[in-house]
């Protein structure tokens, strides 16, 4: 099954990039959702429940969720699940989309800058509004920085521990914690979701502030990408999101502006001549430890790690 999975991980990655990610009410991740939004409403919850609720369903949602999976992976033949489990793990992984979105907000503000405070507001919870062109792309370039650890390295990172199961216990919970882990009614019976999020996402964001700082690193821009690094991680509220941002925004020499609460980067060069070093460090990164868990993978299911161990 582990070298089965080494194969599995770059198929998947393969089919990220040639099919993207279908929009579809009957997507596992929509279907996800619309579970999630049914029971992740506070006001179907005693305000003292609430908290207890989050847990309880947290964990009905994860197993509901990772189920298909397991048996998938548990009772298909080898060969049928060399074909379906690609796809099964591209369902838990979202590469060529962030592009896409990043891609149309630079086209919309290309034609005009409400079209483009407009596409943005689809990436993140801001309000787009008021911002300036260069705020505009910074809004859709930090998603995209964020979500290379919580759309790419993490459900890599547990599909290798734990498989196809792993991997989609992971979307999961990210599902929840993007849907629900927010300072506002939904706080407590959102707040299983935002800690476990942070939890899962520990080990993960900072494999991928290591890979950036090698990418950089070769590059030519360590010594300012590690600054940025020391310098802004803590400047985004969360344990995690902060560590590829300010990596990749000192790294690339742009800066990532959201107004009132941040600023991270060294703003040498802006984000329209910047952006496209970005995309290249997350495709770079991704294919990077995509690499590393399949050989990992072989190793093990060769029995050659335990054999030198």
């Amino acid at each position: 099954m582990l070298i089965l999975n080494a194969l599995i991980l770059p198929l998947s990655l393969l089919a990220d990039r040639l099919i993207g990610d279908p929009v579809s009410r009957y997507h596992p991740v929509a279907l996800l959702g619309s579970f999630i939004g049914w029971w992740g409403r506070p006001s179907i919850w005693p305000a003292r429940l609430q908290r207890v609720a989050g847990v309880v369903m947290w964990l009905v949602t994860i197993l509901l969720f990772a189920l298909p999976f397991f048996i998938a992976s548990w009772i298909l033949p080898w060969y049928l699940f060399l074909l379906a489990g690609p796809l099964l793990l591209k369902c838990c992984l979202a590469w060529r989309s962030l592009e896409e979105h990043v891609a149309a907000v630079n086209e919309a503000l290309a034609r005009d800058i409400i079209e483009g405070q407009k596409t943005a507001s689809f990436m993140v919870s801001r309000d787009t509004g008021t911002l300036s062109s260069e705020q505009v792309r910074s809004a859709a370039y930090e998603s995209m920085a964020e979500n290379l650890v919580d759309s790419i390295i993490s459900p890599l990172f547990y599909f290798g521990l734990l498989g196809l199961p792993g991997a989609a216990a992971f979307r999961g919970a990210n599902t929840m914690d993007a849907m629900l882990g927010y300072q506002d009614e939904r706080k407590q019976l959102g707040w299983c979701a935002a800690r476990m999020d942070d939890i899962l996402n520990f080990i993960p964001a900072r494999i991928t502030g290591g890979l950036l700082l090698l990418y950089f690193a070769a590059k030519g821009r360590f010594s300012q990408a590690y600054q940025g690094l020391l310098q802004d991680r803590k400047k985004r509220p969360g344990i995690n999101g902060g560590i590829p941002m300010s990596v990749i925004a000192s790294g690339a020499g742009v800066q990532f502006d959201k107004p009132g609460i941040y600023v991270m980067g060294t703003g040498e060069r802006s984000l329209e001549e910047g952006g496209p070093e970005i995309v290249e460090a997350i495709r770079v990164v991704t294919i990077a430890f995509g690499a590393l868990v399949s050989i990992v993978l072989i190793l093990l299911g060769s029995g050659i790690i335990y054999t030198a161990i």
